[in-house]
């Protein structure tokens, strides 16, 4: 359901905001199973639509992880993140461990938080500081409209203490997954295009 701009109003008046029923993730799991929703910081979210584009990048990204990471990493494409207070569901993750350990269970962090800007730039920097929080150790924000990459390095509670902006086409490194040669850091290439 979309917001009007009195109902987004409505959370700038600190007294209503205060008093948001905030849901557990076991309450938004209970509720909205088979909805395309993220919880962040106990508000349900309804997912965006996403474009040709946006399919396009994540799916292409997911690929070429998967190709190239080792085998002790899986890659998952939209699969959730739990942590105590959110669910958000990156573009791409990827994971310490055996697929088969996440058959009952979402990761509680990642090595690697891909997410594509297609238009959910500032929503995905708020998810990047719930990333930090939950010690994922490195996020790249793809900004196609920008023509660039945001790399967040160093995760603390207040967020990363590290970023880099490279323009694309850019090879991306990452210093915390290691490809199948055992220390592989070069992950990708990505070259971001309009349309």
């Amino acid at each position: 359901m979309a917001f009007s701009a009195h109902m987004t109003a409505v959370l700038d008046v600190p007294q209503i905001r205060d008093r948001l029923l905030r849901a557990s993730v076991a309450d938004y799991h209970r509720y909205t199973e088979g909805q395309p929703t993220e919880l962040l910081r106990g508000i349900v979210i309804e997912k965006m639509s996403r474009s040709p584009l946006h399919i396009f990048i994540a799916q292409k990204l997911h690929n070429i992880l998967a190709g190239q990471i080792a085998p002790e990493f899986a890659v998952f494409l939209e699969g959730s993140i739990t942590t105590p207070d959110s669910e958000p569901v990156p573009d791409v993750a990827v994971v310490a461990g055996d697929l088969d350990q996440y058959r009952s269970t979402h990761p509680a962090t990642a090595e690697l938080i891909v997410e594509v800007a297609i238009p959910s730039l500032e929503i995905d920097r708020v998810k990047g500081l719930i990333y930090a929080e939950a010690g994922v150790k490195e996020c790249w924000i793809v900004c196609p409209e920008e023509k660039q990459v945001e790399i967040y390095r160093q995760p603390t509670a207040q967020g990363y203490a590290g970023r880099i902006v490279l323009s694309t086409p850019a090879v991306l490194e990452s210093c915390g997954v290691a490809g199948r040669a055992g220390g592989f850091r070069r992950v990708v290439c990505v070259k971001c295009r309009k349309g």
